[in-house]
């Protein structure tokens, strides 16, 4: 009876240390395929691109990309310029408002408070309509940029494109939202869209750049050290 249970007992024995060893080798194969992973995404280095060397220009100790997509998010992104900078000098010892590296992106609907007043005095109606933006004084559409007029009542706190240049704030604009605008342009005007695509170009605000799409420019920015901030 005595060897009987000897036997189970050993038999217990074995099994157990065989689930043991069974569990601590998959968890040393997890932790080996997590540490590999880990160093795959660890080691990436994106590539590099002549196109987005701009970025890289900018001076400041700090890179902050403020995405736009809608006509109030291209509003709220001239406040969140604004901020970032007061905020930074005035919570931070030391802090500067040239220290940060502000790029300000107008895309999708925001695109059109990337061109001048020319633009906008041509063909404010159609900006008015797709930034949702009237002019509440003749309840009709703006016939200048209303993100560069002084003044107005508006919620960006007197934060103007060109107030924020003169502070360090750049700007970029979607290339593909603008050809979208000229094909827009075009039926309503019966012009050529290829025309109204080069004036675009040729009629951006100060202190910007055109990128070939402005969901390129806020990814690629994240690869050149800038957080990104989406304001509407």
């Amino acid at each position: 009876m005595s060897n009987n249970s000897d036997n189970t007992q050993n038999r217990r024995r074995f099994l157990t240390g065989v689930g043991v060893v069974a569990t601590t080798a998959a968890l040393a194969r997890n932790a080996s395929a997590q540490e590999h992973d880990h160093a795959q995404h660890h080691g990436f280095t994106p590539a590099n691109h002549a196109e987005d060397a701009w970025m890289d220009e900018k001076p400041g100790s700090h890179r902050i990309f403020v995405d736009s997509a809608t006509g109030n998010g291209g509003m709220t992104a001239l406040n969140y310029a604004n901020n970032l900078m007061i905020g930074h000098e005035s919570g931070y010892a030391g802090g500067k408002e040239s220290d940060n590296a502000i790029i300000v992106c107008f895309r999708h609907a925001s695109t059109a408070f990337g061109y001048n007043d020319a633009m906008w005095k041509k063909y404010g109606g159609v900006f008015s309509r797709i930034t949702g933006f009237n002019n509440r004084e003749t309840d009709g559409p703006w016939d200048q940029n209303p993100m560069m007029i002084e003044g107005t009542s508006f919620a960006n706190r007197g934060n103007t494109i060109q107030s924020l240049i003169a502070r360090g704030v750049s700007y970029c604009v979607c290339s593909k939202a603008t050809q979208s605008m000229s094909q827009t342009l075009a039926r309503s005007t019966g012009g050529s869209a290829d025309d109204i695509y080069n004036e675009l170009l040729a009629n951006n605000i100060p202190g910007s750049r055109f990128v070939p799409a402005g969901v390129v420019a806020a990814a690629r920015s994240q690869e050149h050290g800038y957080s990104l901030i989406y304001a509407g």
